[in-house]
């Protein structure tokens, strides 16, 4: 380190890249000297030890973040510990006049933030929030009568129309601040003694720039045609890399608007600001009913049991959780029907599903994972109790010839459509496939009964 010279500090959070980051941007522009630091935070690697598909992700994010950077004449510092005392230690180290950090919404991030602001209070060093989290931060896109919006076409009509800001290149060099203590990134082996899922996408933004630009070219055009389609396994995927910062959301929207196909994708872009937007106003709504109907839900860890390992001996439901243990990952489609088939026909509380969905999904994002999981359960931004999936239906509509099917459950690849939907009690005794747990007519009609009562009371 150079005593005397002026510096400035980025630290990175969910904003793992180089291109189209703000922060980044300004931390060059405030300073000769720029440090670009990531802390492994001891909290969030306590949470991630038992997701290790995530915590994976995030280790390949930070090794191609920091090649990035090396790249550019920069290093990344890293460093562990509790969050708030190792940014406040770089600071003291280093004597940096400004921290810069993008903005996040989730109740984790804004605690750590004003912990942090109280910690620097009487520093001269100043802290710097910036956008780059949602294609338009929270709060920008608000109902003329204030607050936020809670339903979704509104919000989309004013967000189709906002003006959003410049995408930024990737800076041309970083000069860096010499002599600073760093980590190296660690192994996974180090931080958690949980397997990963074994087709695991590899993470980090050269990653995510590479899958974007594959699928843009074969899959954009038909997104519209195509995106339900379950054997066809055409999805983006790249909901892991917006998920950790690795592509810049506004950046994908950007590149992909007016292109053929690209309007009902970029639609999905705007559910995701939606529930970033919702968060930011009402973070309790994670753990707490975005909309209270006073569900008094079953309790039976015997059937949430075997809903998480698939064995509900609904073919669908079974093939899309062998998806997600096998590959971190799970077809948009699927989820609704697998969220439905917990909430609905087995009437387990949705704060279930979605806590196997943190634990495995490596795209797992606590806007995204727990409002969806309100939405399809009844308790989100749209309440409609007739947002039922049936399960076998939803496979012969998305899942024609049983493709998907015969991927994921391995005992019933010999079978043929329509039997692979709903294969008879031989069958399934021949293949060592379970019956159903539930008749999904008899389930939904008792789950009916039960919102009727709530109702009337």
């Amino acid at each position: 380190m150079e005593p005397g010279d002026s510096c400035s500090l980025i630290v990175f959070t969910r904003d793992l890249r180089i291109r189209d980051l703000p922060a980044l941007q300004a931390s060059i522009e405030a300073s000769p000297k720029v440090i670009t630091a990531f802390i492994l935070d001891d909290d969030l690697l306590e949470s991630l030890s038992s997701a290790p598909n995530r915590l994976s992700f995030l280790l390949d994010s930070l090794c191609d973040l920091r090649d990035s950077i090396r790249e550019l004449g920069g290093e990344l510092v890293l460093r562990r510990g509790n969050w708030v005392v190792e940014v406040a230690r770089l600071v003291s180290e280093t004597g940096a006049s400004s921290v810069h950090m993008s903005q996040d919404v989730s109740a984790f991030a804004r605690s750590r933030m004003d912990q942090l602001t109280a910690s620097l209070a009487n520093s001269s060093c100043k802290i710097q929030l910036h956008p780059g989290v949602t294609v338009l931060p929270p709060g920008t896109n608000s109902p003329g009568t204030g607050g936020f919006w809670k339903v979704f076409t509104p919000y989309y009509n004013k967000w189709i129309e906002a003006r959003w800001r410049d995408v930024l290149p990737p800076p041309k060099q970083i000069h860096h601040l010499a002599g600073i203590p760093t980590l190296s990134v660690p192994a996974l082996s180090e931080l958690s003694v949980s397997a990963t899922s074994p087709n695991l996408a590899t993470g980090g933004e050269s990653a995510g720039l590479e899958r974007l630009k594959i699928w843009a070219k074969s899959s954009l055009e038909r997104y519209e045609e195509n995106h339900n389609a379950l054997a066809l396994d055409d999805s983006s995927r790249i909901a892991p890399y917006l998920h950790f910062g690795c592509l810049s959301p506004l950046e994908v929207a950007a590149r992909l608007q007016g292109r053929p196909g690209a309007a009902p994708f970029i639609r999905q872009l705007c559910w995701r600001d939606f529930y970033h937007q919702a968060l930011s106003a009402r973070p309790e709504i994670s753990q707490v009913d975005y909309r209270n109907r006073g569900d008094v839900w079953r309790q039976d860890e015997q059937d949430a049991e075997a809903w998480r390992q698939g064995r509900t001996g609904y073919p669908l439901v079974d093939a899309a959780m062998q998806q997600l243990l096998l590959e971190g990952f799970m077809h948009n489609r699927a989820r609704m029907v697998v969220a439905s088939f917990l909430t609905k026909d087995l009437y387990l509380d949705w704060r279930i599903g979605a806590a196997h969905f943190m634990k495995f999904l490596a795209d797992a994002d606590v806007a995204n994972n727990q409002l969806n999981w309100q939405w399809t359960a009844g308790t989100g931004s749209d309440t409609n109790p007739n947002r039922i999936f049936n399960p076998t239906v939803q496979s012969v509509r998305f899942d024609p010839d049983g493709g998907y099917i015969r991927r994921y459950l391995p005992a019933l690849a010999g079978l043929e459509a329509p039997l692979i939907h709903d294969p008879d009690i031989e069958t399934r005794r021949l293949l060592g496939y379970p019956e159903k747990m539930v008749d999904h007519k008899l389930a939904i009609e008792a789950y009916r009964a039960q919102l009727a009562s709530y109702k009337s009371s």
